[in-house]
């Protein structure tokens, strides 16, 4: 199984971290995040500005991808460009703070 890792609160939140801990050891998981905090950003997506995607590391092992948009723009990114193979399942989370 293949799982691609989101959320709202940028690549390096402790919730995201610790939820690809976990999944890693069940499935296939890339984190594609962005690359700072973006909460309240909905489906926005960008238009106008370019998008850097910066590759990310955990001790030395890539883990995925900082990605300078919204979350939409990651995971649009990723289910176009990023991954040779669209993955089975896309996760959002866990996030900071209460969600509604």
């Amino acid at each position: 199984m293949k799982v691609l890792l989101t959320n709202d609160d940028g690549y390096g939140a402790r919730g995201l971290r610790a939820l690809y801990s976990e999944i890693t050891k069940i499935a296939g998981t890339i984190i594609i995040a962005p690359e700072k905090e973006s909460s309240a950003s909905g489906h926005a997506i960008t238009v106008f500005d370019p998008i850097r995607v910066e590759e990310i590391y955990d001790n030395g092992n890539a883990i995925g991808y900082a990605v300078a948009g919204t979350p939409a723009d990651c995971v649009k990114l990723g289910l176009t460009v990023i991954l040779k193979e669209k993955p089975d399942l896309v996760i959002s989370g866990i996030n900071l703070g209460p969600n509604v």
